[in-house]
This record gives structure tokens, C-alpha cells and sequence, in this order.
């Protein structure tokens, strides 16, 4: 770290800057990281309910959200995109996960619109739908809490 700096009068500066900066970002981390375990929870409790759509929806937003918090990690930046693939790559998913984020990836658009799936969303989805959709996303959300320790 103070190889960063030229200045020997500024690094006592910057050394304050770097760490609220590092404070700051770990706070983020950790809300991205929380509301998507509370996704995630939220995800199970409609799948109990049998609203499988809704369980569906926030499946994708849990896995978005933990690989967001993942690259604040890793790569100390946000980023604005929908697609897990990308978001995955980015932070070095494992390629067993691929095909999945894959699928899951549209769903926070497919569980929504009617006119994108050209029936009403809460009919398509059932309970072996959904719960392949919840077990998988389980899957990468343990892997991910692991990649944050």
C-alpha cells in the first residue's frame, strides 16, 4: 500500500481514504449479501405456498444479488447487468454452473410479463419447475458464501 503513494506526506491521507473506502465497500457487500439470502429465504417461504412463479422471480434475484456482492469483492466494482452468465464469468464461477445461470437468468423477466410467454406467468411455472429452480439456486448460493469468508 505505500508503494501506491509518492508522497510521504500523503500517505497518512490516502491510508484513511483506502480504508473508509474498504469500510464502506464491505458494508455494501454485506447488505447485497443479506438481501440476497432474505431473497432466497423469501423464494422458499412461496414455494411452500405453492406461489412457484414468485419463488421462481426471487430465485434470479438472490443469485443476482450474491454474485453482485461477489464482484464488489473480488473486483471492487459494481456492475449494471441482468445477466448471470456475465456477472458469473466475472467473478469465476465454475462452468458446472453455466447451463443453469443460463436459464435462471431470463426468469426475472419470464415470471412477470404475459406477453412475453404468451400465458399468464403464475400458470406456467409448477411445483417441479420451481423446485429445481430453488435447489439449483441453493447450490450457488452455498458456493458463493464460501467465495465471500
Amino acid at each position: 500500500l505505500y508503494r501506491l503513494y509518492s508522497k510521504k506526506s500523503d500517505f497518512s491521507v490516502n491510508f484513511i481514504n483506502f480504508i473508509t473506502h474498504s469500510l464502506q465497500m464491505r458494508d455494501e457487500i454485506l447488505r447485497w449479501w443479506k438481501q440476497a439470502m432474505m431473497d432466497l429465504r423469501t423464494a422458499e417461504r412461496n414455494f411452500k405456498s405453492g406461489d412457484y412463479y414468485i419463488s421462481v422471480f426471487l430465485c434470479q434475484q438472490a443469485v443476482e444479488k450474491g454474485l453482485k456482492a461477489l464482484m464488489m469483492k473480488k473486483r471492487k466494482e459494481r456492475i449494471v447487468s441482468h445477466s448471470l452468465i456475465f456477472i458469473g464469468k466475472s467473478v469465476g464461477v465454475p462452468k458446472e454452473f453455466y447451463t443453469f445461470l443460463r436459464e435462471l437468468t431470463p426468469q426475472y423477466i419470464f415470471t412477470r410479463y404475459p406477453e412475453l410467454t404468451e400465458e399468464t406467468p403464475y400458470e406456467v411455472y409448477d411445483k417441479n419447475i420451481a423446485k429445481n429452480f430453488l435447489n439449483k439456486s441453493k447450490t450457488i448460493m452455498k458456493w458463493i458464501s464460501k467465495q465471500l469468508k
